[in-house]
């Protein structure tokens, strides 16, 4: 195993309460600040945007082929739209979930997969372009971080308090089957992931202190510790897609950093780049 420590990374960022979705688009790399209640995007020379959300908490963040950025609006349970000028609301989901809405995973038909976050009972409901919306997978230990492979076979969902990652067999039609354990029994509860073009998966463990990146049957092949630190989630981008984005907290638990200013991004440059999606 390969293991290095935060004092090799590279920080693009900081000052903000919690980050959440990293997704690299077009040169920068978006973030959501769920209880800073803004969207926020930053270069690689750390240049920082914000749009600001009053009123919601922003969490799983992904783009659309056109270019269009859906963000998931967590607690109130709704899917929004960002056209670069207007924010509007296009799916409302609390009629048909469990609990606050996470993370999100986007295909190329801009079917967009959002998790529900039960402890027991979670749920991925998929929102088509046309509107319609369906559960596509059910009894989800707290669904987090989610990835489609690069021959878009495939789903892999985080499950929090399961401690495990799970794989779903994506069929034409955006269904989801063939459930099945990628990798389970992990140090920590998984949160954020990305895929590698190796098959391998970087996962943000939270209580663990550290990025890991896991092999189907949960081989655990490197990992970045971040001290003290808090890992929250990471993405692929960057130049030929080899640079991975580290976000990280104080506290796992979003609900005591209200009003604090001490989530950051990373940055590290690996030798395998990223694939699929995000």
């Amino acid at each position: 195993m390969i293991c290095k420590g935060a004092e090799t990374l590279t920080t693009l960022t900081k000052g903000f309460c919690f980050g959440e979705g990293p997704r690299w688009f077009e040169g920068l790399l978006w973030f959501s600040d769920m209880l800073g209640e803004a969207v926020h995007t930053v270069n690689l020379r750390g240049d920082l945007t914000t749009l600001p959300l009053p009123g919601h908490h922003p969490s799983g963040l992904g783009f659309r082929p056109d270019g269009t950025l859906l963000i998931v609006s967590g607690e109130q349970r709704r899917l929004l739209r960002y056209d670069g000028y207007t924010v509007d609301p296009i799916a409302e989901l609390a009629d048909l979930v469990p609990a606050a809405l996470g993370d999100m995973v986007i295909d190329d038909a801009g079917r967009a997969y959002v998790g529900s976050q039960a402890r027991e009972g979670g749920v991925i409901v998929r929102v088509d372009p046309d509107g319609s919306i369906a559960v596509v997978a059910e009894n989800l230990d707290f669904p987090n971080g989610m990835a489609i492979t690069a021959d878009r076979t495939t789903l892999i969902v985080a499950e929090s308090t399961g401690r495990r990652l799970t794989a779903f067999t994506v069929a034409a039609d955006g269904s989801l089957g063939g459930r099945r354990i990628f990798a389970d029994v992990l140090d920590g509860p998984p949160d954020g992931i990305c895929l590698d073009a190796e098959g391998g998966v970087w996962v943000a463990m939270t209580l663990a202190h550290a990025f890991e990146r896991i092999e189907e049957g949960g081989a655990v092949t490197d990992r970045i510790e971040m001290d003290e630190r808090i890992a929250i989630a990471c993405t692929l981008g960057g130049p030929e897609r080899r640079t991975l984005f580290l976000l990280s907290s104080t506290d796992a638990y979003p609900q005591r950093l209200v009003g604090t200013k001490d989530s950051r991004v990373d940055a590290v440059t690996l030798d395998i780049p990223g694939a699929g999606l995000p």
